[in-house]
């Protein structure tokens, strides 16, 4: 079997440095617009920039796709961006909000997508998670996207269907970006209320049984979805706010368009978590109910079956002066006593309810 290559050189020593990823791979899409209408032509977004601050006219739009720390480096080289930003937007898992440096706003949101499934207790996962960052500046506009399902091409394509909206410059496409993000918000909450009311229908329902799991799934599952959907609120109160000098007049008015929406989502999510938690107490109620018939049960048979068990047990001694063991008929008088005694008491729990 021919051995592998090594990464190491033929003379051994320390492995070869790697190999620097160039900035541009991470690059999805760069774009230059004008008056709304995007440029034709590819090129680079150092290349835009210079264009657009050559002309005074536009703005560049570059998104990106989960880069790495040196091509993160050379985006903000270019576009001037600080290094705090960048730390954020490189390793994720950030918390939805809003910053600004300078005549720079950095704001995060987090990206939800319902996990499509047959049933609750088939599935480890209802709501996965992402994060976008958005980097608005005078004249561009940078997305980075992490996780698999926060594409972007549909808001872009939408936004180049409506030059009137390009046209109010980089801060329309923040809107679109957490418009989408949004909607987004109120349809996977849409898709989490049919597992709400499938749950409520097995827990309330006199036969069904009962997976304490599926609750606790979804309640973990509600738990990270408001950790996700319930920060950004702070952050769309500052965009809508006349002291934000930064954000046009008339994208803040389309803003309050998306803290409306927001707002709905946020309210949905705490409706579910609170009943999940009653939910939650009913089924637990359920259970120790369920219990205590199955303890009645099992009590009502042990004591039937003691009575056989201690006759036995006496009459099991193998004493001499048992006078009873020589009566001939005392044989069947035992076993008829027995039966009436268990018949006797299991008439009773039957009676109480106890079987």
């Amino acid at each position: 079997m021919p051995s592998l290559p090594s990464l190491r050189p033929s003379g051994g020593g320390p492995p070869r440095p790697r190999v620097p990823i160039p900035p541009a791979r991470a690059v999805v899409d760069c774009a230059v617009y004008v008056d709304g209408e995007r440029k034709s032509g590819r090129r680079s977004y150092s290349e835009a920039l210079a264009e657009v601050t050559a002309t005074g006219q536009g703005f560049v739009w570059v998104g990106l796709h989960a880069p790495d720390d040196q091509q993160m480096a050379g985006v903000a080289d270019t576009f001037g961006l600080h290094e705090l930003m960048v730390e954020d937007a490189v390793h994720a898992h950030q918390r939805p909000k809003l910053e600004r440096y300078d005549d720079t706003q950095f704001i995060v949101l987090r990206t939800v997508k319902y996990v499509e499934h047959d049933s609750l207790a088939t599935t480890k996962e209802v709501v996965e998670t992402g994060e976008i960052m958005i980097f608005v500046g005078k004249n561009f506009v940078i997305t980075v996207r992490h996780g698999d399902f926060t594409h972007l091409a549909g808001v872009r394509q939408y936004l180049e269907n409506r030059p009137d909206r390009l046209a109010l410059g980089p801060y329309a496409v923040m809107h679109a970006i957490a418009d989408h993000v949004v909607d987004t918000y109120l349809e996977v909450t849409a898709a989490v209320e049919h597992d709400v009311d499938a749950i409520e229908e097995a827990i309330f329902s006199p036969s069904g049984a009962i997976d304490i799991d599926s609750v606790y799934l979804l309640k973990r599952e509600m738990t990270e979805l408001r950790r996700a959907v319930a920060p950004l609120t702070v952050p769309l109160q500052r965009l809508t706010s006349s002291d934000n000098d930064l954000c046009p007049k008339e994208v803040r008015r389309y803003m309050r368009d998306v803290a409306d929406h927001h707002t709905s989502a946020v309210e949905q999510i705490s409706t579910f978590d609170e009943v999940l938690t009653s939910l939650l107490e009913a089924a637990s109620a359920k259970v120790a109910i369920q219990q205590n018939t199955d303890m009645r049960k099992i009590t009502s048979w042990v004591a039937i079956a003691s009575v056989p068990t201690m006759v036995a047990g006496i009459y099991g001694m193998n004493f001499d002066n048992m006078p009873e063991l020589h009566w001939h008929y005392f044989y069947y008088c035992v076993l008829g006593f027995l039966a009436v005694v268990s018949v006797t008491l299991w008439r009773t729990f039957r009676r109480n309810h106890w079987l």
